[in-house]
């Protein structure tokens, strides 16, 4: 399973940013997929899931009501929408799919918040 994220940037605060993960490989073997985030001095923390058979999410607290995660079926993708974003949603952030378990991860695409 091969991951590429992309999507990041710098936004003011109150802004908007959407980020995409697209799998490649075996596509069929994935149980789940999401987003972590780790910012400067802080452990990577998990942001938003989705679960594949079913579709059920899962989005943080502290991102909750300005982060959506969605699927797109036809690209074999994810969707992270973000709104109303905050200096302290600065990080990079990692999506990752989950097989038998396992993460394999994409590389990480910088979000900064900042006036």
């Amino acid at each position: 399973v091969q991951l590429q994220a992309s999507g990041g940037g710098s936004v003011q605060p109150g802004g908007s940013l959407r980020l995409s993960c697209t799998v490649s490989g075996s596509i069929f073997s994935i149980t789940g997929m999401g987003w972590h985030r780790q910012a400067p001095g802080k452990q990577r923390e998990l942001v938003a899931g989705i679960i594949i058979a079913g579709s059920n999410s899962y989005v943080a607290d502290a991102v909750k009501g300005r982060f959506y995660i969605a699927r797109d079926y036809g690209t074999n993708s994810i969707h992270l929408q973000m709104s109303n974003l905050k200096p302290e949603d600065t990080a990079v952030y990692y999506c990752y799919g989950e097989v038998g378990g396992n993460a394999s991860w994409g590389q990480g695409t910088q979000v900064t918040v900042s006036s």
